[in-house]
């Protein structure tokens, strides 16, 4: 009964993401990129890359916001945490330039103009 049925040394099946090393689902990237028609054929290498960047990245959000959070005393992420994260990282400012994060209000800033002008002590 070769090749039919499971035999005695039948080996437990490994996902795409545990062969890589990853978290993010290599197989749920692959059949998005699939149906979303970006091409005709989608590469074996090309799903397991794009999870891998997509993992780093959001790693990378998220270890900035989880900065911030702690610096607010706060043990939860909140938007607010993540907006201020992205906008203070000159890189992720650029990638996420003209998204808008619900929740996240704006960057805290006063205009030069604004500010008290400083008056010399010792006048002339």
């Amino acid at each position: 009964m070769s090749g039919r049925g499971k035999s005695a040394s039948a080996k437990k099946a490994v996902s795409r993401s545990a062969k890589a090393g990853l978290q993010f689902p290599v197989g749920r990237v692959a059949r998005y990129l699939k149906a979303a028609k970006y091409a005709t054929r989608v590469g074996a290498g090309a799903p397991v890359y794009m999870a891998a960047v997509l993992e780093y990245l959001c790693a990378e959000v998220l270890e900035l916001a989880g900065n911030e959070s702690r610096d607010n005393k706060k043990m939860r992420i909140v938007p607010r945490h993540v907006q201020l994260a992205v906008r203070n990282d000159e890189e992720l400012s650029k990638l996420l330039g003209s998204v808008t994060i619900s929740g996240g209000g704006v960057l805290p800033n006063i205009h030069q103009v604004l500010l008290p002008k400083k008056t010399e002590k010792g006048g002339k």
